[in-house]
């Protein structure tokens, strides 16, 4: 049992079969006393107490609810049941149905489910799968899109009562290559190797919640840190008073500004962002930290928040980016309001326009989103005796380790990052949020410290998606051939620069869409205000530029349609795609490769045409690797460990999107041994750097590095055994820097290695609500089939919601809600079908031909949804999101 140190009261309770008496605080939950007390680490908290994403189901007395919600009292007399309490019968079956059929990627909402699942099953022998998607209606998954999931329910349902529980073969859907459209693929990849859908790394540990994240890690004398965050968007600090929350019960430490020991500004690229705000300076926006509890448990360090008193001169925010922009406007930071300034050019876009049959301008805007990750932001630091250990769920030790070793004065190698379970991130966990305040805490406490956000901090804290506002105009000729595209794009970057100018140049380098346009004039700005700061998130920018430019392309067909043209959405897309040769929207000539557009456009082609329902098509393209003039870097270290097994090490992030399971198998592609014999850990070493996961170019890196090293090893392996070569090591490397900025000023400005390319139809029932998704995607290579899938159905659901519903609205700078039910995350029973197919048309940069497949999923969604919601209606959608059906 779990140590209670302040007044307490008891409940007594059924626990698994057993009956306990627990202590509990005032203000505890149900969760509180299954996770503190009873050290019950399978209940996650994905909602602090809001009772709404149901990471913490348990069954009371055989019935699923969700015990954030529920006061202690409640549960007296009751028996409790949790994943740690089912048989193991009853364990294999749901965690076996949920690996074998994908249904798990970063794993911290699958206990919850698989609770869920298991009073559903007990009561209900078989059922419908539009019974199932209800049943589950209260879990929230933000990685799968949920079809996975209800596959996953009906295999537990065929063996729930059976006495067989040998759960084995393909998953239920395995056509994965468009068989189910008369495409054929006769390729039978060795098990577990390149191009086998392997089972999830440690998923079966990963569904039972056996798989730790850092906020259920506990370490011996480990203290609590909990930050206390302004209170206005912008303000003048003027006093920070601690002496009533220094005498709180159970407080060590309160740290603020001057207690910083090396820099104290942070930021991935620009160190624009205050790690504390110290008194007499200014605040930015409402996630700013002020002050930092330090205390004997979580519950008395955030009691204590309340008790510091910080006296503020309130100030007017600036929240309106267009008026940030204005001489007269107030400078949210020194150096002005404009982050950065994205503009190029080609060809003659003012004659281009004179010259062009059709001509349409319009101006779009779409909305801040929150990512919603399950998983809140958390960080564990243990000191060392040169610096400290960092257990980070953020998306690049390496760069955590280079922004903490600076606010520790510390050299990089006496900070060591350490990836924990990661439980989902999409962009979000990029910024240093709050490991550089626990290593601090840790670093001069010489103690082990803790930090957990809550989910409303979580929402205040990190970067959303950016809203923008597009003008556009697009010319076209007599046959619809675009001819001039001019953009002007305003960016709500919010108040710290995250990387908030890369996804404007993003945005603006992908502004043509996958389309050749022989002129064109694009400029894009990133602006401060006083908001959320928005950075990365899923797609970088390329899906509000895609709604944009792919509506422009539906508007043309309507004007040729009125003057008696027969074409159609797709033939639009099919006269414009890019081919070989022809230049990107950056000038950048495309290569042979390109030719998987149009491999995606004929997939779809019969499924398009023969719609008799209001239907939407649009194309995508999506970037592999950061680009832009950058490096781009995987690094892979495998260790050979004693009993011939072997530890894979990178500097790159497992966030679901199973990166850890792909290296396996490449290793055992390249030499036959079993990932049985694997451990994968990404950690800081040198050897192991590689930079942020994002820019969707984590496989085609790092299975490069990791077929480099493997060949190595393999190479050792022809005169010696693994026993032979225990304490070896194997290394690869793989590095790409031939790329340029926009607007460089050369022949073939290439400006990203490789390109994913996606067309998705979207397709509308009779009433007008969305039924189907048909989306076909070229990923170079499939390196685990069943996992590329899972990432397009994922990215879909994510693109369904910031198409219909999704939105983080502002007043003020202020959040208009903190709640997760009011993001408006679409869930299971709202959930169209989809439908996958994967287009492999290898590319000449990443390993086997692979290339990004993470962010491409979203990218055509929005055009094509609200383009079939145009065929159901008539009426044109120009701003995001648009209202539900």
């Amino acid at each position: 049992m779990g140590r209670i140190q302040g007044e307490t009261m008891k409940v007594t309770f059924t626990l698994n079969g057993k009956e306990i008496t627990a202590d509990y605080e005032e203000g505890m939950s149900v969760l509180d006393v299954l996770r503190e007390v009873c050290l019950i680490k399978s209940c996650k908290d994905g909602c602090s107490s809001q009772a709404f994403c149901g990471a913490c189901t348990i069954l009371i007395n055989g019935v699923a609810r969700i015990s954030c919600g529920l006061k202690p009292t409640s549960i007296e007399g009751k028996e409790i049941t949790t994943v740690e309490g089912l048989s193991e019968r009853e364990q294999g079956i749901l965690s076996k149905s949920f690996v074998k059929e994908g249904a798990v990627q970063c794993g911290f909402c699958t206990p919850g489910l698989v609770m869920r699942i298991k009073g559903f099953l007990d009561k209900n022998p078989t059922s419908t799968r539009e019974e199932k998607a209800k049943a589950i209606t209260g879990n929230l998954c933000r990685c799968t899109g949920y079809q996975r999931i209800l596959d996953a329910i009906e295999t537990a349902e065929e063996y729930w009562r059976k006495d067989d529980s040998n759960i084995s073969g393909p998953p239920r859907r395995n056509k994965f290559f468009g068989e189910n459209y008369g495409f054929e693929r006769t390729i039978i990849p060795k098990t577990d190797g390149v191009g086998d859908s392997s089972l999830r790394y440690r998923g079966l540990d990963m569904a039972l919640g056996k798989k730790p994240y850092i906020a259920d890690m506990d370490i011996k004398d480990m203290l609590h840190g909990a930050l206390l965050l302004s209170d206005h968007p912008r303000a003048k600090v003027i006093k920070i008073n601690t002496t009533e929350a220094n005498s709180a019960c159970g407080v060590v430490r309160i740290f603020t500004a001057k207690d910083v020991p090396g820099k104290r500004f942070i930021g991935h690229i620009f160190p624009d962002w205050p790690i504390f705000v110290s008194e007499g300076e200014t605040t930015r926006y409402m996630g700013d930290v002020i002050a930092m509890v330090v205390a004997d448990s979580m519950y008395h360090a955030r009691a204590a928040l309340d008790k510091i008193k910080v006296e503020y001169e309130v100030l007017e925010p600036l929240d309106n980016p267009e008026k940030a922009l204005l001489p007269d406007a107030v400078k949210i930071h020194e150096k002005g309001n404009l982050l950065g300034h994205t503009f190029f050019e080609r060809g003659d876009v003012r004659s281009a326009f004179d010259n062009s049959k059709y001509l349409v301008k319009q101006q779009f805007k779409t909305q801040r989103v929150e990512h919603a990750f399950m998983e809140v932001e958390s960080c564990l630091s243990i000191p060392t005796e040169r610096g400290v250990h960092v257990y980070s769920q953020g998306q690049g030790v390496h760069e955590d380790q280079r922004q903490i070793a600076e606010t520790l004065g510390l050299n990089n190698e006496d900070v060591i990052v350490e990836l924990i379970t990661n439980g989902g991130a999409f962009g979000g966990k990029e910024d240093l949020i709050c490991q550089a305040h626990t290593a601090i805490a840790s670093f001069l406490l010489k103690k082990p410290v803790k930090i957990v956000l809550t989910r409303e901090q979580s929402l205040l804290m990190h970067p959303k998606r950016h809203p923008m506002i597009m003008d556009y105009e697009v010319g076209a000729d007599e046959k619809g051939k675009l001819t001039a595209v001019r953009l002007r794009l305003i960016a709500d970057t919010g108040a710290y620069a995250s990387v908030g100018a890369q996804v404007v140049e993003r945005a603006a380098g992908h502004s043509c869409g996958p389309y050749y346009v022989p002129n064109v004039d694009i400029g894009a700005k990133a602006v401060y205000t006083n908001n959320p700061p928005c950075g990365a998130m899923r797609g970088f920018g390329v899906n509000q530029t895609s709604f944009a430019i792919e509506t422009c392309l539906n508007l043309i067909v309507e004007k040729m349609r009125e003057d008696g043209n027969e074409i159609d959405e797709y033939d639009i897309r099919e006269r414009n795609i890019l081919r070989e040769g022809q230049r990107f929207g950056t000038g950048q000539k495309m290569t042979n490769t390109v030719v998987g557009l149009q491999k995606c456009l004929d997939a779809v082609k019969d499924a398009y045409k023969n719609s008799k329902n209001p239907t939407g098509i649009a194309c995508g393209i999506k970037n592999t690797g950061i680009g832009n003039s950058l490096e781009d870097t995987g690094r892979v270290l495998i260790k050979i460990l004693e009993n011939e097994q072997l530890e894979i090490l990178t500097g790159f992030t497992e966030m679901g999107q199973g990166l850890f399971t792909l290296l396996t198998q490449v290793v055992t592609e390249i030499t036959d041994i079993l990932p049985s014999q694997m451990t994968v850990k990404s950690i800081s070493y040198p050897k192991t750097k590689c930079g942020m996961t994002t820019a969707s170019r984590g496989t085609a890196l790092n299975t490069m590095a990791a077929k480099l090293a493997a060949e190595k090893l393999k190479l050792a392996l022809k005169s010696k055994s693994l026993k032979d070569i225990a304490g070896e090591e194997f290394h690869g490397e793989y590095i790409t820097q031939f790329t340029v900025k926009p607007g460089t000023k050369i022949d073939n400005p290439i400006t990203h290695f490789a390109f994913s390319y996606a067309v998705q139809v979207a397709f509308l029932n009779k009433e007008g609500k969305l039924e189907k998704i048909i989306a076909a995607h070229d990923v170079g290579k499939a390196i685990n089939p069943m996992a590329c899938a899972g990432q397009f159905e994922g990215g879909i659901h994510m693109g369904i919601g910031h198409t219909l519903s999704e939105k983080f609205p502002t007043t003020k700078g202020i959040p208009d809600s903190l709640l997760m039910r009011d993001l408006q995350i679409i869930r299971a029973r709202e959930m169209p079908e989809v439908d996958v197919i994967l287009i492999e048309e290898p590319e000449e940069v990443g390993g086997f031909g692979s290339k990004g497949v993470g962010e491409i999923g979203l990218v055509p969604t929005a055009g094509a949804v609200t383009g079939a919601l145009h065929k159901f209606d008539g009426k044109w959608r120009f701003e995001l999101p648009v209202s539900r059906k």
